[in-house]
């Protein structure tokens, strides 16, 4: 089966009188409208792995993630798609939810692991499929060099040159394969980076080992709002307030904290009047089924 997914990720402008008051102009690429499951960064990072999956005859598909993880739901979504078995390595103790409910919907096998075990990926994957000679690693959220390969190919779409682009950031898989597409297109955009992790500058070197030659791009470390997967009152209130005023749906984990970011920067004048920023909507909005309770 051909491994393609029609490209449908438009672009809309966010109308906010924050933005007019600051003389800029900021858009959306929404990328989760690319397919209801495999949406956004998702569909970009696994694009090559199953390309490649499929030239070396393989026809399992085994990868990781914790109990709501959006990758697992979304490789379990292209597996069933493109006729492959599918395995997802879960992190912790055995659990039901929304999202394990859907991964399993679509044929997937989960097995739970321990969290000390869990660090080890190559290990795990040794211990379940060993000489199972139909079984392929993807390692989690589909961190991989074939994953910036597909996510670069988002700045192939653009048809204007933007000032600045924003994005949320957890493996560094889709920031580095962004920056490259910048680099390969010789554009004079420079990257925002905003990582969704407490002490999030170790992301710097999971952006640089992917990079196809040195760049520069810019690291917002101070919207993590305490953590992967945390949250507090005013992202909260700032999501409603959007998704009510844009009919975007956005969510806590990843493109929440990326819009909170770029909203907070507009108000402190960090852009220069004239400046025209595109925020990339990464997917992911069914980790929103994991924190219901936040709302």
């Amino acid at each position: 089966m051909n491994i393609d997914l029609e490209i449908f990720s438009p672009i809309h402008q966010i109308k906010n009188q924050l933005f007019e008051d600051k003389g800029i102009e900021v858009f959306i690429k929404r990328d989760d409208l690319i397919h209801p499951i495999i949406s956004g960064n998702k569909w970009r990072k696994l694009k090559y792995v199953l390309k490649r999956a499929q030239s070396e005859n393989k026809t399992h598909l085994v990868t990781f993630g914790g109990a709501f993880s959006n990758h697992l739901l979304a490789t379990a979504a292209a597996a069933a798609k493109f006729g492959f078995k599918a395995t997802g390595i879960v992190r912790g103790e055995r659990v039901n939810n929304d999202t394990l409910f859907l991964c399993r919907l679509h044929g997937m096998e989960l097995l739970f692991t321990d969290r000390e075990s869990y660090k080890d990926k190559a290990m795990l994957f040794e211990k379940h499929f060993v000489g199972d000679n139909e079984a392929f690693f993807i390692d989690e959220g589909g961190a991989s060099p074939d994953g910036a390969k597909g996510c670069s190919e988002l700045i192939n779409e653009l048809s204007e040159t933007y000032d600045h682009i924003f994005c949320a950031c957890g493996t560094g898989t889709t920031a580095a394969g962004i920056v490259n597409g910048i680099q390969n297109h010789n554009l004079p955009t420079v990257f925002h980076a905003v990582p969704v992790f407490k002490n999030g500058g170790f992301i710097k070197d999971e952006i640089d080992r992917f990079l196809t030659s040195p760049a520069n791009y810019q690291l917002h470390l101070d919207y993590h709002f305490g953590g992967y997967g945390k949250t507090d009152s005013r992202l909260i209130e700032f999501i409603k307030q959007f998704v009510a005023s844009t009919g975007i749906l956005i969510e806590p984990v990843y493109t929440g904290k990326m819009l909170y970011a770029l909203y907070d920067l507009a108000g402190k004048n960090y852009f220069k009047p004239g400046s025209r920023i595109l925020a990339i909507h990464s997917g992911g909005i069914w980790g929103l089924l994991g924190m219901k309770d936040k709302f």
